[in-house]
């Protein structure tokens, strides 16, 4: 039991942190290895957008599933990561500044694909959880014997 509600938990910490990160990335751009060079903030840079957070996110979100739903012996271990990686995208996308700018533009397509992508992973990972057949209590790992 302990195991299992530490499992939610660190899934569920996992999926905020990465969801942030993964808003961070978003906005890095290519030219912005230059300006780091110099000393300078790298969300100053120029040029085309950097697609770093789109296999950030799908790589994240396997491993916070797999996680999840490894620790948890179920695979209804997987929603609470999922939905709140979603909510704070979708909070990202929705909030705006003190200047009126949406904190994710529709302008930047790197963070909607991701966004995308990353909600695809969750989704597509319950469905490939779902067509498994059921297995007994003593297959499933941390299960009662």
């Amino acid at each position: 039991m302990v195991i299992r509600v530490a499992g939610v938990v660190v899934a569920a910490v996992a999926a905020v942190v990465t969801a942030f990160l993964e808003l961070e990335l978003s906005a890095l751009r290519i030219g912005a290895f230059r300006t780091v060079l110099a000393g300078d903030s790298p969300y100053e840079g120029s040029g085309d957008p950097l697609p770093l957070a789109v296999p950030v996110a799908v790589l994240a979100n396997l491993a916070i599933g797999w996680f999840a739903v490894y620790t948890t012996g179920r695979r209804r271990g997987l929603v609470v990561p999922w939905v709140l990686w979603t909510l704070v995208m979708m909070a990202a996308a929705g909030t705006r500044t003190a200047e009126g700018d949406y904190l994710v533009g529709g302008t930047n397509v790197v963070a909607l694909v991701t966004i995308l992508a990353g909600s695809l992973t969750f989704a597509v990972h319950s469905y490939r959880l779902i067509l498994r057949p059921l297995r007994t209590d003593s297959e499933i790992p941390g299960a009662a014997k």
